[in-house]
């Protein structure tokens, strides 16, 4: 339901106060609390803020009974949203893929080598050329590349190109020599070292054999680090995400963080999840969570890997896939392990989000909490499963019994709609994807994109959520259309229900008395256009706790 306020909703004021800033003339749309299928869909022309908080929204009535205020601001009839979170993002490898040799636009293995021999040209001094975002569904033939290709242009300096789900790479043959991968290397568990008929490495390494190459690559300085960080930044708060839940970081990168927000070079908010594989893991989580008094910073939960992607056929599965006989994919973490890290974490009190995407991978979650539950409790800490992309139907009902999370990227679904039916089969497409079924029972989604895996702007996810097709209108009719979102959904999951999975439903993700003035402008109404527009959305402002960052 959507209607103009006409009466104003805000914190008690007298009739002499004086706020910092009201905003008119605006079209604004927020949902409203309780996070869920209990939200409701309002809008407003005028907005009250005080020492970055919104004090008030309404129409007439409030521009009128506040007119002595220190800054009044004619929004000249512009659209305004709830500041955007991306619940599922990558931060540092989003600002180094921005400084990397960038193949998520090539068509073959051919015109991605010819991208990395001009980039290669360009930076002599680069000890490693690296790069990410190729993707052989994508390519006229839909193969692996090889080491050999790359050999061809660049033989003297070590290469990697990491596959766009950061789920396998591709090393031309000088990284494979520093690396010492050879036809005797056996690859380490939860990863393969693919191989040519006489068992010598290709090139490609999937999953964590993948880190038999990253760990001979020198590390970045901190400045470098730093100087990530802040391009991600400036990129993210330019597309309106004014929070990101940042999927994976270690004790390094919690510091690195801590720096930049004590320097106040934090223009967004983050919601770190520490990487389980973080050495000093239990060391952070007894000294509890973290969080900064402007909420800029949240460090309260942990990223857990189960399985791999789908496209590099790493993603665990019951069954075999259905274009690689015998392949079940893999558990990147063992259950074992993944036993012992909930039992680890339940008792601090932190959340678990843990990626599994294919059905196995996501019963063998499922079924691990269920049992540390009963043994240990753990059921209110809005656990989430991150992509839940392939879900057994049976197992659908479980994220209520749960009180579990599903935190998906709507983008996947269209990237994924080229070759998903060809790694699963029709039949297991029932329980994939399936966005409106979670919803339909009422199961809380945070939406989000998964960059640099997929582009960052959330404007992409959210026509993906609405139409279930790409950019170019494809398929037509919505690839499984039935789990489509609304808007009204859609948008939900991108703000108050993206808020609510990082415990900050009642501080952010809705423009409420109250909570944090996080807001950007928009030069369309997504609500007045076509749904196949939407993605064409631009942002011209963004607004974190009342200041201007964009």
């Amino acid at each position: 339901m959507r209607r103009i306020i006409c009466l104003f909703i805000g914190l008690s004021l007298s009739a002499s106060a004086i706020a910092d800033t009201l905003y008119t003339n605006m079209k604004g749309y927020t949902l409203t609390s309780p996070a869920g299928e209990q939200a409701v869909l309002q809008q407003f022309s005028t907005m009250l803020v005080e020492n970055g908080k919104i004090q008030a929204i309404g129409g007439n009535a409030l521009a009128e009974r506040f007119t002595d205020t220190e800054q009044t601001v004619d929004m000249q009839g512009k659209t305004v949203l709830p500041g955007l979170t991306d619940a599922h993002g990558h931060i540092q490898s989003l600002g180094t893929s921005l400084l990397q040799v960038d193949l998520r636009d090539t068509d073959s293995v051919s015109a991605a080598v010819k991208k990395v021999h001009a980039y290669a040209g360009e930076q002599p001094e680069m000890e490693w050329i690296t790069g990410r975002g190729w993707n052989q569904e994508q390519w006229q033939q839909k193969v692996f590349p090889s080491a050999a290709h790359l050999d061809e242009v660049v033989n003297d300096r070590p290469v990697w190109l990491m596959r766009v789900d950061a789920h396998a790479g591709w090393a031309n043959s000088e990284a494979l020599r520093r690396a010492g991968i050879d036809k005797d290397t056996v690859a380490p568990e939860g990863g393969e070292i693919v191989r040519d008929e006489q068992g010598n490495p290709t090139g490609v390494l999937v999953d964590n054999a993948m880190q038999l190459v990253e760990d001979v690559i020198p590390e970045p300085s901190l400045q470098q680090q730093r100087a990530a960080y802040e391009l991600a930044f400036e990129h993210l708060i330019k597309l309106g995400i004014t929070s990101v839940h940042d999927a994976g970081i270690n004790a390094d990168e919690i510091s690195v963080y801590k720096g930049l927000h004590n320097q106040g070079r934090m223009p967004l908010r983050v919601y770190g999840m520490i990487a389980a594989t973080e050495p000093k893991l239990a060391q952070l989580l007894a000294e509890g969570p973290y969080e900064s008094v402007d909420q800029k910073l949240t460090i309260r939960s942990v990223k857990i890997y189960a399985d791999g992607a789908l496209g590099s056929r790493g993603a665990a599965l019951l069954e075999d896939y259905s274009d690689d006989h015998g392949n079940h994919g893999l558990m990147v973490t063992s259950e074992e392990k993944i036993r012992d890290l909930y039992e680890l974490i339940i008792p601090h009190g932190f959340q678990i989000n843990t990626h599994a995407i294919g059905d196995r991978a996501n019963r063998v979650v499922l079924d691990n909490l269920a049992e540390v539950y009963n043994e240990l409790g753990g059921r209110n800490l809005r656990n989430r499963i991150e992509h839940a992309q392939i879900v057994h139907p049976d197992d659908l009902k479980r994220f209520n019994q749960l009180n579990l999370v599903a935190s998906m990227q709507p983008t996947h679904a269209t990237s994924d709609k080229n070759m998903a039916e060809d790694r699963l089969g029709a039949a297991r497409m029932e329980g994939a994807y399936a966005w409106q079924t979670l919803l339909d029972q009422g199961t809380v989604i945070a939406a989000g994109s998964d960059f640099p895996v997929e582009l960052a702007n959330p404007f992409y996810g959210l026509h993906a959520a609405v139409t279930r097709q790409d950019r170019n209108d494809m398929p037509a009719g919505g690839w499984y259309a039935e789990e489509k979102m609304s808007l009204q959904q859609a948008l939900r999951s991108f703000t108050i229900d993206a808020a609510y999975s990082a415990w900050q439903e009642k501080s952010l993700g809705s423009l409420e008395p109250g909570k944090w003035a996080d807001f950007i402008v928009v030069e369309q109404d997504p609500f007045a256009v076509d749904a196949s527009d939407i993605w064409r959305t631009q942002v011209e402002q963004t607004y974190v706790a009342g200041e201007r960052v964009y």
